[in-house]
């Protein structure tokens, strides 16, 4: 029997999760580091680590039936959109049925991961152990190092300034008055939560946005229109049909007090919510422009509006960040990371990004489907294009992108849900072609476990 490499997962969050069921349904030998005390990642509310952004009230944005892994549906008596309590406990299940919860090592944070220069990783964990492994895959999301303002805004403010990350709930709010900055998804959560307890709540953002109900016609609206061929269909087709059902089930944003978006639909991260629309129209928060300045505990905006404020909230992101990687080796400035289909380096061909992505949709099938690829090459069943071919579909997709969405921080890794699914399953079955053609030989080989027992490591 061939020997297969053996793998280092960082992150037992949805994405992680997902890679190590692959790889252990596939036979390939891995070990998988999770800083907390249990999977789940962001969606362990309080979680032992500190790096979940998980709030009291949090539920899923996008539907249970566009959410779940396709081989292990949620419970039928999950509600449309699950709080975050059912989401944790799924993935709990999903671990202990697939039966791999002994591979994951909690409550162990890895340090530092070094490459060798012929290949392969030596990884430094806190626990003070150093392990090595022909391959690493990278699941250690991407919503747990909080982005504040850049640049700061101008002057000084002498309230209370927190970042959504730390939100909770909305107990500390009650009777203040609140500044929330942002037009996500967070921002608008905060901002309808602390609206019911505070004497006034704004949300001031540089730009308007398509605010998308989570049901339309008694639906949830991921799931209108969407079949198995759904990801054949060109984006602007696709696109066509939401414009026109926006403006039928929602309207023009304008009438409830937001300004006009200055971007199509679909060319901003989707930004959900049942309430915020109707919290503006009954007036029970308001929308500011973006701050032209902080003045104590006051805020000035940039149609010269003054508005008191006790406390303000900055919804304003994350960084993509690996603090266990040289950054001369890999790094996402401004949070641009070039991969290949979003889970491939283009230089180095035994590190691999699960869920490193900003779907219209969950992520959750995506990562899925990346770790099943992920597996596929390992054991030698998949190739990859040729150097330049790929180089050439990193740079299409990446000009594809800037030109279709908004520029910012956040739109740096953005994928359309079913579009990403069937361009993969493309790709999946064409590089099996390239196998066969070339030849099988392991892309990785399996060096780590010998090179151990020479240095007389720990296995």
């Amino acid at each position: 029997m061939t020997q297969l490499p053996s793998v280092c997962i960082i992150g037992a969050g949805s994405s992680g999760i997902a890679a190590a069921k692959a790889l252990h349904e596939r036979g390939l030998p891995f070990d998988c580091f999770e800083k907390s005390d249990r999977v789940g990642g962001n969606w362990v509310f309080g979680n032992s680590n500190g790096m979940s952004s998980a709030y009291r009230s949090l539920h899923i944005n996008t539907s249970r039936e566009r959410m779940e892994f396709t081989d292990f549906p949620m419970p039928a008596w999950y509600p449309d959109f699950p709080h975050h309590s059912h989401i944790a406990d799924y993935f709990d299940a999903y671990v202990d049925h697939f039966g791999f919860r002994e591979r994951i090592a909690f409550e162990t944070g890895v340090e530092r991961a070094e490459r060798g220069e012929d290949g392969g990783w030596t990884i430094a964990l806190d626990t003070g152990e150093r392990r090595r492994y022909d391959a690493l895959v990278v699941a250690n999301g991407h919503h747990w190092d909080p982005r504040w303002p850049e640049p700061a805004f101008p002057g000084s403010f002498d309230g209370e300034q927190s970042h959504a990350h730390h939100y909770v709930d909305n107990r500390p709010f009650a009777g203040r008055r609140v500044l929330v900055v942002g037009i996500g998804n967070s921002a608008m959560d905060i901002a309808v939560e602390t609206s019911f307890v505070s004497e006034r709540t704004f949300l001031s953002s540089r730009r308007g946005a398509h605010v998308l109900p989570k049901y339309l016609f008694g639906r949830p609206l991921d799931q209108i229109g969407v079949n198995r061929f759904s990801g054949a269909i060109p984006w602007e087709a696709r696109r066509l049909v939401l414009q026109a059902l926006y403006r039928i089930g929602v309207g023009r944003v304008e009438d409830y007090g937001l300004p006009k978006p200055d971007h199509k639909i679909g060319s901003a991260h989707p930004t959900i919510s049942a309430d915020f629309l109707n919290r503006l129209a009954h007036g029970e928060l308001a929308w500011k422009p973006n701050i032209a300045e902080l003045e104590g505990d006051r805020v000035r905006f940039d149609d010269g509006t003054v508005e008191q404020i006790d406390a303000i909230v900055w919804c304003t992101g994350y960084k993509v960040t690996f603090p266990f990687f040289d950054p001369s080796l890999i790094s996402a400035p401004d949070n641009d990371l070039p991969l290949f289909r979003r889970v491939f380096h283009p230089r180095l061909h035994d590190v691999f990004f699960v869920g490193l992505l900003q779907p219209l949709g969950a992520i959750m099938p995506l990562a899925e489907a990346q770790g099943r690829w992920i597996a596929e090459y390992l054991r030698g069943e998949y190739a990859l294009p040729a150097p330049a071919a790929l180089a050439q579909d990193v740079e299409r997709e990446r000009r594809k992108m800037f030109k279709r969405y908004v520029a910012s921080k956040r739109h740096t890794m953005q994928v359309d849900f079913d579009n990403y699914l069937h361009d993969l399953r493309r790709e999946r079955r064409a590089g099996a072609r390239r196998v066969r053609e070339r030849g099988f030989a392991l892309p990785v080989p399996p060096r780590a476990r010998a090179l151990e027992a020479e240095a007389g490591a720990p296995s």
